[in-house]
C-alpha cells in the first residue's frame, strides 16, 4: 500500500540524513524500503504524467521545506537543516502537517495557501490530509469527468437513429479518421449493408476503410457472441481486415472472449468506453472552464 505524503515525511528526511540526495533517486529507495509491487510504483495520477507514489514523496519534501527542514541546494537536490537533523532526533513524534505547524514559516505557508473559501470548507484540523494538492484536484476532475460520461450515455441511448449515426461520425473524424464529414457521411449511410452498418476510411484518401457495427442498445441489452460472429462473417463477405463494434450498452464475457478468438481484426468500444471517448474527443460537450496548474522552474532560481 502506497503511504499517504504526510506518512513519507520521516523516510524523505532519513533518505538525506547522511548527504545531500536526488530527489529522483530517493523516490526509488522508498519504494524498495516499503516493498511496493511494481503495480503500485507504476500506479499514475489522474493525470498519467506522474507515479503516485513520486508525487507524494515530492509533496512530502515540499511541506518539509517549507517547515525549515529541507533546503534545496541545487535543482532536483535536497539536503537536510539544523532542524531537520533534530527532527529526526525525536524518534517518537509523529512527523506531519501538526507537527509542522509549530514553526513560524510553515505557518505563514499554509496562510498563504489558504483563502477565507477553503478555509470555511475545510474538514477539522485533526482530520489528517491524506491526499497532495494534486490528487486532490485531479481526483475532482476525474469525478466530474465520469459524471459527465454518465450524462453523454444516457442522452447517447436516447437519441434516434440517424442522431446516432451523425455522433459516431463526428466522433471518428475527431479522432483522426476519414477526410471529411461528407465523405464520412456517405460511407456511414449503408445501414443493413450484409451485416455491416457502415464504412469509414482509416484515411483522408480512402485507401484503407474500417468496417463499422454499431448498436444503439439501452443499459440491460447487451451484445453477445452471435452477434460479433455474425460481424466478422460480413467483414470476411468483404474481404475486411479491420472492423469496430460499438454499442451503448455493453458486451458479454462471452462476446468479449469470441472477439478474442477470431482474433485483432474486430476492435470493441462499448457504451463506458463511447462516452470517454466522447469526452477526450469534446463530442455532445465543449469545455467550461480553463485552469491552468502552474509548478516552479527550479532552473529559473538555480545560482550555480
Amino acid at each position: 500500500m502506497i503511504p499517504d505524503f504526510q506518512s513519507l515525511m520521516r523516510p524523505v528526511l532519513m533518505a538525506a540524513q547522511n548527504e545531500p540526495r536526488k530527489i529522483s533517486d530517493v523516490v526509488e529507495e522508498i519504494s524498495q524500503h516499503l516493498n511496493l509491487s511494481e503495480e503500485e510504483r507504476r500506479r499514475m495520477l489522474p493525470s498519467g504524467k506522474q507515479t503516485l507514489i513520486a508525487n507524494r514523496i515530492h509533496w512530502a519534501r515540499s511541506y518539509l521545506k517549507q517547515a525549515g527542514l529541507l533546503r534545496n541546494p541545487k535543482r532536483g537536490w535536497f539536503e537536510l537543516t539544523e532542524r531537520g537533523h533534530q527532527a529526526l532526533k525525536q524518534r517518537n513524534v509523529t512527523l506531519d502537517n501538526s507537527y509542522l505547524e509549530q514553526f513560524a514559516e510553515f505557518q505563514d505557508f499554509r496562510s498563504r495557501t489558504k483563502s477565507d473559501e477553503i478555509s470555511r470548507t475545510k474538514a477539522p484540523s485533526s482530520e489528517k490530509e491524506t491526499n497532495t494538492p494534486d490528487e486532490d484536484l485531479q481526483f475532482a476532475h476525474k469525478r466530474l469527468e465520469n459524471a459527465l460520461a454518465a450524462t453523454l450515455l444516457d442522452n447517447t441511448r436516447r437519441s434516434n437513429p440517424a442522431f446516432f449515426e451523425h455522433l459516431i461520425i463526428d466522433l471518428f473524424l475527431a479522432m483522426g479518421y476519414g477526410g471529411s464529414f461528407e465523405g464520412a457521411g456517405r460511407a456511414l449511410g449503408q445501414s443493413g449493408d450484409n451485416g455491416v452498418d457502415g464504412v469509414i476510411d482509416q484515411d483522408p484518401l480512402g485507401l484503407d476503410q474500417i468496417y463499422l457495427q454499431a448498436k444503439r442498445y439501452q443499459a440491460n441489452n447487451s451484445v453477445g457472441p452471435s452477434e460479433i460472429r455474425d460481424f466478422f462473417g460480413a467483414l470476411s463477405l468483404k474481404k475486411a481486415s479491420k472492423g469496430i463494434f460499438v454499442t451503448t450498452s455493453y458486451f458479454t464475457d462471452a462476446a468479449k472472449q469470441t472477439a478474442r478468438d477470431l482474433g485483432s481484426r474486430i476492435v470493441l468500444i462499448d457504451g463506458l468506453e463511447l462516452s470517454q471517448l466522447m469526452v477526450k474527443y469534446g463530442i455532445g460537450c465543449e469545455s467550461k472552464e480553463v485552469l491552468y496548474i502552474k509548478a516552479l522552474d527550479d532552473s529559473y532560481f538555480d545560482l550555480d
